[in-house]
């Protein structure tokens, strides 16, 4: 009561002198309930005093009035329904524009500002991004080292100034995570790792979020994800490219711009052991590494693996030397040797008929007896065991081609067990490494039937000596074709 006094003879003293340049006003504006001052020189109402509204049901009317604790301040002001829907009315636009006028500071979800957060203001950041303010957050660790390594070499042959080197080394290793937001819409996020096992593990990506009642709900921009419910075509969560969401009333468009960096792999466990299904194409093969030891072989391929497991073969291979061009310039383990294409086989898988024909034994398996190619070498003696009088000797047959029907290699390379795989009841050799279009491949082989034993080719252990060639039975020539009977 003592300040309502003491304002009241305050006003009547002022009211008494007109020099003041700015008077205060007769009557007590402050004393109504809805009095908002309109000039810098009047303090705000204090939040104690806030208007109460009532609304007085027998009357229709709103009552306003403020009070401190049990005390009124002023008269209760009386409105009708009108006159109170006008008050709201010019307090809210009274608010609004105070809060467009105001400082920006930073957005409801951002209340916390990062070491990096300035706000820069403008209307035209305000109405693309929500606000003006600009946070950047970066998170990680970065360690960078330099070093120099000095080497000295005291050695008498080297001239001076080559005993000593200088270099200098660096390293890095940076793990960083950037934040950063420009407004409530844009959020840029990096993730960035030296020792990443993946490029895709570093991670950019830009985003740009609408609000509600926009038509542009979410732009990304970098790696994105595109999940989908459905079980038929399936979604992926590592993509990099452009993403964006558009909302038109209840219809909601998802447009997706990308490159796929991951693929899903689906694993199939039966019995405990894994399954997996694959495909081999016609064009895929292993060429130049798989070959038959003889024509017997691959006629008899299908019918010994019919009844898998059992393999209805009765061969049993027992001893195999395989040769091939030798590239490596090895000296240990080679021999010239003078390989031939119709070597141990029947007539009717014979090159050269005419000129080696079937010894009419009834003999079906491969072996040096089965046609006169290989009596007929050895009774040419030594001269075509050297490779010098080779070509003069092989002169006499006509129709007789080098590189198609007989290879001549000086110092072949005997191959270790470890270069080739055989297996000794289907009779065909996989080789380690393949061989070259000019490369040629030769064998020599014994195998047991029943108490028979046969053999195709020489071997070098119980063959003729060095220098003198071993005679054995070509596989791959340098003119390979698919009309020779390889």
């Amino acid at each position: 009561m003592c300040f309502l006094l003491f304002i009241g003879q305050a006003n009547q003293l002022f009211a008494q002198s007109d020099t003041l340049p700015y008077a205060l006003p007769s009557s007590p504006q402050w004393a109504n309930p809805i009095y908002t001052p309109s000039s810098g020189l009047y303090l705000n109402t204090p939040s104690a005093l806030i208007p109460q509204v009532i609304y007085d049901a027998e009357t229709g009317n709103y009552i306003i009035q403020q009070s401190i604790g049990n005390y009124l301040l002023s008269n209760p002001l009386y409105l009708s329904f009108e006159e109170f829907k006008e008050y709201k009315i010019q307090q809210g636009i009274r608010d609004y524009w105070r809060n467009k006028t105001a400082s920006k500071k930073l957005s409801q979800e951002n209340t916390t500002a990062g070491p990096l957060s300035i706000d820069i203001g403008g209307d035209a950041l305000d109405k693309i991004f929500g606000n003006s303010t600009v946070d950047i957050r970066p998170q990680g660790s970065a360690e960078l080292i330099f070093s120099l390594q000095r080497n000295k070499t005291e050695n008498p042959a080297w001239p001076i100034d080559r005993q000593k080197n200088t270099s200098f080394n660096f390293e890095q290793k940076i793990q960083m995570n950037v934040l950063g937001k420009i407004g409530d819409k844009l959020q840029i996020t990096t993730n960035y790792n030296t020792e990443a096992t993946f490029d895709f593990d570093n991670k950019v990506k830009l985003e740009y979020t609408g609000y509600e009642d926009e038509i542009i709900k979410k732009i990304e921009i970098g790696n994105v994800g595109l999940p989908l419910n459905g079980t038929l075509i399936t979604g992926s969560q590592n993509l990099l490219g452009v993403k964006a969401q558009l909302q038109f009333g209840r219809a909601t468009v998802t447009t997706i711009f990308s490159q796929q960096k991951s693929k899903a792999k689906v694993i199939d466990v039966a019995g405990g052991a894994q399954t997996t299904e694959f495909d081999v194409y016609a064009d895929q093969y292993e060429s130049n590494k798989h070959y038959f030891l003889s024509h017997y072989f691959k006629d008899r391929y299908d019918e010994a693996m019919a009844e898998l497991p059992f393999i209805n073969s009765p061969v049993n291979i027992t001893k195999v030397e395989v040769w091939v061009t030798n590239k490596t310039g090895t000296t240990d383990n080679t021999r010239n040797i003078v390989a031939f294409l119709d070597l141990g086989e029947s007539e009717w898988n014979m090159n050269n008929t005419t000129l080696f024909s079937d010894n009419n034994l009834g003999n079906l398996f491969p072996d040096n007896d089965n046609n006169t190619l290989y009596q007929q070498m050895v009774s040419e003696g030594s001269s075509l065991r050297d490779l010098n009088q080779l070509s003069a000797v092989f002169s006499g047959y006509s129709d007789f081609q080098g590189s198609q029907d007989f290879e001549k290699l000086e110092r072949a390379r005997l191959l270790n067990p470890q270069e080739y795989t055989f297996h000794s009841q289907l009779g065909f050799i996989s080789l380690n490494s393949a061989l070259g279009p000019d490369e040629v491949l030769a064998i020599a082989f014994q195998y047991t039937i029943g108490n028979n034993t046969y053999q195709v080719g020489e071997f070098s252990s119980n063959g003729p000596t060095a220098p003198q060639s071993l005679y054995v039975k070509l596989l791959k020539n340098t003119s390979f074709s698919p009309s020779l009977p390889n």
